[in-house]
């Protein structure tokens, strides 16, 4: 009988659990756009509650959640201060320019992460010539990054440092849980320093699909405008939100096997010639390595995994990513480290 593959592709590639699957299909429904969907409005509350917000918005995707986050902060002509690695600007189409005419100022940090010195000076002055800036972006846990933490203080700094200029901040949380985790810092307390924040639940979560804005009231009855315009208004939304709203009670914590598990890959990587974290150390569910060109290229090795049982995800010519997940248990994610060791 031949082994089920060990899919490290991304931590969204979770199947629904059985009781997951059953609160989906128990999930009370109605109308979400015309009147109350009473699943999504559970969950919105829910979630709004746990980030300290007034009010949040169940939207399909993460990228949609960023996006309006994004808008609702700035009008065309508009910039925001981000990340140069960041998923905003990076994996989401340059969706601010395309739908909502607005310029991302990139800043190079370390492993995803920003110094609050390297922001001053960035803000453009009064001047008809010039766009405004309006708005400061984060990403915690950063993907690029290998799921790396931003640091609290920064995060503390940085959003001070905005609201004393009169910028707005935006978090995208979409693996704020996995940093809640780590570090024992409560989702409010990352989320105070930010008017609204995105969370994702299709990732560690294990939700097969949603994300929520939360910020304050005003704010996300405005962001209920934008979902609707870029069509992401749901009506018996209540099959999905059932799946997130399980998963945000019952998949928080369990979020520390994954962060041990990518552990055990870490260290199988560090033993095996040929291969390099980058960066050495992982933070949370994320694991990126460097392939050495003697062994071949990163499409190469991720072909052989594949055909030996493990998958992970080429992410440049020698850069491979994995991630962990609450699909993977101790003992795959051993016996990854041994295709891996037996392929290279």
């Amino acid at each position: 009988m031949t082994a089920p593959m060990i899919d490290l592709r991304s931590d969204t590639v979770t199947q629904p659990s059985d009781p997951m699957r059953q609160a989906i299909a128990n999930a009370e429904l109605g109308d979400a756009v015309i009147a109350i969907d009473p699943t999504t409005d559970r969950l919105e509350r829910k979630t709004a509650e746990l980030l300290g917000k007034e009010a949040a918005l169940f939207m399909p995707s993460g990228s949609m959640t960023n996006q309006i986050g994004i808008r609702i902060h700035c009008k065309p002509g508009d910039e925001f201060i981000c990340e140069e690695g960041c998923h905003v600007y990076n994996y989401e189409q340059g969706a601010f320019a395309q739908l909502s005419g607005i310029v991302a100022k990139t800043i190079q940090g370390e492993g995803g992460v920003l110094r609050p010195e390297q922001l001053e000076g960035t803000i453009r002055g009064d001047n008809d010539h010039l766009v405004r800036t309006r708005l400061v972006c984060l990403e915690n846990t950063h993907n690029r990054g290998a799921g790396k933490i931003q640091p609290y203080e920064h995060v503390e700094e940085i959003c001070r440092w905005a609201h004393a200029n009169d910028l707005r901040t935006h978090l995208d949380g979409a693996r704020l849980f996995n940093a809640v985790v780590a570090t024992g810092i409560a989702a409010e307390t990352w989320a105070q320093h930010f008017e609204t924040v995105s969370v994702c639940f299709s990732k560690g979560l294990g939700a097969p699909v949603g994300s929520v804005l939360a910020g304050p009231k005003e704010m996300i009855q405005e962001a209920k405008r934008h979902r609707k315009l870029f069509g992401g208004g749901m009506r018996q939304s209540g099959i999905l939100a059932a799946g997130a709203l399980y998963g945000l009670e019952n998949n928080i914590d369990r979020l520390a096997e994954d962060h041990a598990n990518a552990q055990i890959l870490a260290e199988g990587i560090r033993n095996i010639d040929g291969l390099q974290l980058e960066p050495e150390v992982v933070d949370t569910n994320i694991v990126i390595f460097n392939v050495d060109q003697q062994i071949g290229t990163a499409a190469e090795l991720q072909e052989k995994m594949h055909q030996a049982g493990v998958w992970m995800l080429a992410l440049g010519p020698q850069v491979i990513r994995a991630v962990t997940h609450l699909d993977v248990s101790e003992e795959e994610m051993k016996r990854a480290v041994e295709i891996i060791g037996e392929v290279v």
